[in-house]
């Protein structure tokens, strides 16, 4: 066996030349020893016994930043072809490749990494080494893999300047790029660790960053969750409090009654690093984001990036995922109506079940609550139904909306989504009560404690409030920015306005959340409709509810009067002030309003433009659009544009969340464009749309739901919490005993 334990001669510090060196070291230069102590312990629990382990495509800098990360920590560095292959063939790694061929040479290349073993150490190996199964499976058992991620055309570029015009499995009929695009999938089966280089920077910046990203990784500690009602004393937390991400998932809402929001800020991208997805996917832009935003404790990346697969992968009908499209003037759509339910909620749904059943303990059954305005519902059912058989035995859930609440087809579509683990009760009110019964459910322990204790099942939440349901929102918003550049619309670090029609605040604070990890947006510009509580909310800082009666609307996913999220962005521009938020929420919900002070008004003016739009205005839009594009906008969406065109002073591109898709509109789009007679059936509905042959043209998951649907049945309550929990209890007996 080849055996490489240390390249260079390591002191090996004893407890008697610990004890040694600390008298004489404080007895003449007691800071010399601090130092010199703080810099052992500093690599040697980094490292351990562990080997850091350099993974990537030819051209990364896998050996020049092995060498520097193996100087600061002063540890051996090895690198596989020079120091193994080399060795052990006693030939170079091109005569080999030229003597055997491609295949022999991959096996050849896995049995000296089966036969390989080092321990403490810096590896840096080589590009074609992730490829052999067996050999990766040793390397991984006393290592941690770092994927150095460098855009392909960095590394064709540099492969170009170095000359190198041969790599393993390049032949006649494959490119180059070809060659780096198939490698991909295995180091994405492999690493630990993603660190993403972005544009063309020092290897002494990307040594840094594989530090940092692997002190990440040995410390979850690091990124705990608080409720956005925690006290601080002082400026600490009790630990108790602190919960971790696969915690927040699977509990949605604080035990407190607040939201679960990051202890620390997020992750912030260098300009380098936004400028290196410019290229990328919206699958490879969500891989890169998330799992700066969830530690691989809670779940791997490697597991992260297969999971976000699965979710943006089949299921949206448009490759491109969340296109963005040129509306008119300085006006751009961001659609994000492409997945299998047709609107924005899909690419939290999607996502979310997959997390959830990543996070959730083997040995409890869970039953997830969500309430909906409309959309949301069906992309849940949707989402949860789309797990594996052996996730759906344990995990059911149950969506309450408002029964004369949402439109026609919204209805249908969550009657036709309902599976075997999805369930769809209508109650006879709005959806502000829907939320806060759910809420209500959570924080009542008397029946959460029964439900654990009778039947061993949990309870988790599944709408906006869950951070599960807001991070890959992010995403999105990101994406849409870098779009445009990738289009040449705009050159990265010109700025934005982004417009987004706004409920539950969710949508929006994913937007403000976009600049804060350092996307170039100058103004989120809240969208409402006649409910507009937000609007004069943000123009003049008072919430106020009391008078107010919800009105029911076309664009019915913002008919919201209590906005969730709102208090998570409150508690991120009050210092994180737990008590201010409790003493305003709790004024909220006794009162019936809160105001703000002065000075965080003013903040919240700098981030937060709003306005709001009638029903007039709202099918004039989608009318007049159409006349002038062919495009037609769903009501929400309409929402935005009258409000963007009322809001934006045109230096900059805006872009408008076009936030589902109009065909689960269809009796309002119709009217709209002005049709004298609707035929009360949905499928006739969209029938009568796709005639129009409009942009973009009739939604295919919808179509085939509403196909499916004919009379479908579903359950209706009453607005009565007794009832809802009866309702809650009734279905964990049937699903899960």
């Amino acid at each position: 066996m080849f055996h490489i334990f240390q390249y260079r001669p390591l002191r090996l510090i004893t407890q008697t030349s610990l004890s040694s060196m600390y008298l004489k070291l404080m007895l003449s230069r007691p800071v010399a020893f601090a130092q010199i102590w703080k810099s052992w312990f500093s690599s040697h629990s980094l490292l351990g016994n562990k080997n850091i382990i350099l993974m990537g495509p030819p051209g990364a800098g896998k050996t020049t930043i092995g060498r520097i990360v193996g100087q600061k920590l002063d540890c051996p560095v090895i690198d596989i072809d020079d120091d193994v292959l080399e060795t052990t063939w006693n030939m170079s790694v091109s005569e080999k490749l030229q003597n055997v061929g491609y295949e022999e040479f991959l096996e050849e290349e896995g049995k000296a990494l089966l036969n390989f073993s080092a321990s403490g150490s810096v590896i840096s190996l080589s590009g074609s080494n992730p490829m052999h199964a067996a050999g990766m499976q040793h390397m991984k058992k006393n290592g941690i893999v770092v994927y150095l991620d460098v855009p392909t055309a960095v590394i064709m570029s540099r492969l170009k300047s170095m000359a190198v015009d041969r790599i393993v499995g390049l032949s006649a009929g494959n490119s180059l790029k070809d060659i780096l695009q198939f490698r991909k999938p295995f180091y994405k089966r492999w690493y630990d660790i993603r660190v993403f280089c972005g544009e063309d920077v020092a290897a002494e910046v990307v040594a840094e960053k594989v530090l940092d990203a692997v002190k990440r990784y040995q410390d979850s500690e690091l990124e705990t969750f608080i409720s956005t009602r925690s006290s601080r004393s002082g400026r600490s937390i009790e630990k108790d409090s602190r919960k971790y991400f696969s915690d927040v998932v699977v509990q949605g809402l604080a035990p407190d009654g607040g939201l679960f929001v990051p202890e620390r800020p997020l992750p912030k991208f260098t300009a380098g690093e936004w400028q290196g997805l410019i290229e990328a996917t919206y699958i490879e832009r969500a891989e890169v984001i998330l799992e700066r935003c969830i530690h691989p404790a809670d779940i791997p990346a490697s597991k992260l990036a297969e999971i976000i697969g699965t979710a943006y992968g089949e299921n949206f009908s448009c490759s491109k995922v969340a296109p963005v499209r040129h509306l008119a003037g300085n006006q751009f759509l961001l659609e994000l109506f492409h997945g299998p339910t047709a609107s924005f909620k899909d690419f939290a749904l999607q996502l979310m079940p997959r997390l959830f059943a990543s996070c959730i303990p083997r040995s409890c059954n869970y039953l997830v609550l969500v309430a909906t305005s409309g959309d949301t519902g069906s992309a849940v059912l949707d989402g949860f139904s789309r797990l594996h058989d052996t996730d759906k035995q344990r995990i059911a859930v149950m969506n309450f909306f408002p029964e004369d609440g949402v439109s026609p087809i919204q209805k249908s579509q969550m009657i036709g989504c309902q599976k075997e683990n999805a369930w769809s009760v209508g109650v006879k009110s709005d959806f502000d009560f829907c939320q806060t019964a759910i809420k209500q459910i959570f924080t009542n322990s008397d029946f959460t404690g029964f439900l654990t204790v009778e039947y061993g099942t949990a309870l988790a939440a599944a709408n906006s409030i869950n951070w599960a349901r807001l991070l890959p929102q992010i995403v999105y918003h990101a994406s849409a920015y870098l779009d445009l550049v990738h289009q040449g619309i705009i050159p990265f670090g010109s700025p934005v306005d982004i417009c987004i029609p706004t409920g539950n605040f969710g949508n929006i604070l994913a937007a403000f959340y976009a600049k804060m990890m350092g996307i170039p947006i100058r103004k989120c510009i809240c969208a409402s409709n006649e409910n507009n509580v937000l609007t004069d909310f943000i123009r003049t800082g008072i919430y106020d509810l009391r008078g107010r009666k919800l009105i029911s609307t076309f664009s019915s996913a913002v008919d919201i009067l209590k906005s969730s999220n709102l208090e998570r962005y409150l508690h991120l521009i009050a210092n994180e002030d737990g008590q201010l938020v409790t003493q305003l929420f709790n004024q909220l919900e006794n009162q019936g309003h809160f105001q703000l002070r002065k000075d965080l008004l003013e903040k919240l003016q700098q981030d937060l433009v709003a306005g709001w739009c009638s029903e007039e205005d709202c099918l004039a839009a989608i009318h007049s659009v159409y006349s002038t594009t062919g495009y037609i906008l769903d009501t929400h969406t309409a929402v935005a544009k009258v409000v963007a065109d009322r809001m934006q002073d045109r230096t900059c591109p805006i872009i408008i969340s076009s936030t589902a898709h109009y065909s689960k509109f269809a009796p309002a789009i119709l009217r709209a464009l002005r049709i004298a007679e609707i035929n009360q059936n949905p499928l006739s509905q969209l029938h009568l749309l796709s005639s129009y042959s409009a942009l973009p043209p009739i939604h295919w998951g919808l179509l085939e739901t509403l196909k499916k649907t004919g009379n479908g049945d579903h359950q209706v309550c009453a607005a009565d919490m007794g009832v809802l929990m009866h309702h809650v209890e009734t279905l964990i007996q049937n699903h899960f005993m």
